[in-house]
């Protein structure tokens, strides 16, 4: 019986980050077009202490990039041994195009929010998915 290979930790921790920041920043462009924007942060026109919709995003956005990160780990360590049926392998492929292509889809809208504000929180949502795809990562790597 052959020995089971699998990929080097570091790549499985790159690949797993990677994926994770770009659903991240999927959910991000996506929540943006609903009113869940992390630019509500920086408003000064409201009253409030924080916005509802920034809060939700916020914590949409760092589920994500955790849930992401983890799961693509999981996945990267399993699939050189064979234990992904060709089906599983088709469907996520399909589900990470919808949502890329849906994103996409969101970004090219016009958008009410200023230049400044918009690249606030795009960068907020690219270190925030990074960081928690990273722990996600991090964590399957470790139980495994």
């Amino acid at each position: 019986m052959p020995e089971t290979t699998y990929f080097p930790r570091y790549l499985i921790l790159g690949g797993a980050m990677v994926s994770g920041v770009l659903l991240a920043l999927a959910v991000h462009m996506l929540g943006a077009s609903y009113g869940l924007d992390l630019g509500g942060l920086w408003r000064s026109d409201t009253h409030e202490f924080m916005p509802a919709g920034a809060a939700i995003a916020w914590w949409l956005i760092a589920t994500v990039g955790f849930s992401g990160g983890y799961f693509t780990a999981n996945l990267m360590h399993s699939a050189v041994s064979g234990r992904i049926p060709q089906r599983m392998r088709g469907f996520l492929i399909v589900v990470g195009v919808l949502i890329l292509a849906g994103a996409s889809q969101a970004a090219s809208a016009p958008s009410s929010v200023s230049a400044i504000s918009a690249a606030l929180a795009g960068l907020a949502a690219l270190c925030l998915g990074a960081a928690m795809a990273f722990c996600g990562a991090y964590f399957a790597l470790r139980k495994s």
